[in-house]
């Protein structure tokens, strides 16, 4: 499985998404970028890919900071490495 870094997440809303980069800052929500519900499932979608390792669908909403939503993906890699 691999791992998912903020830097992993910033480029992946960037170069899948779209997600203009002078948007993004520490502390920034995905509420904040606008990025509704339907956008997190796909961006989850690619995440999993990502990181080889399911990720619920509701795992992270809009009031989730990136820095959050990177804490949240590492602790479902680990809960998946350890069934």
């Amino acid at each position: 499985m691999a791992d998912l870094t903020y830097e992993d997440l910033v480029s992946i809303l960037v170069e899948k998404f779209a997600v203009q980069p002078e948007l993004i800052r520490p502390g920034i929500t995905f509420g904040d970028l606008e990025i509704d519900s339907l956008f997190l499932v796909e961006l989850l979608l690619v995440v999993e890919r990502e990181v080889q390792a399911a990720i619920p669908d509701d795992a992270i909403s809009a009031q989730d900071t990136l820095e959050r939503a990177v804490d949240i993906v590492r602790e479902q890699v680990t809960a998946a490495g350890t069934r």
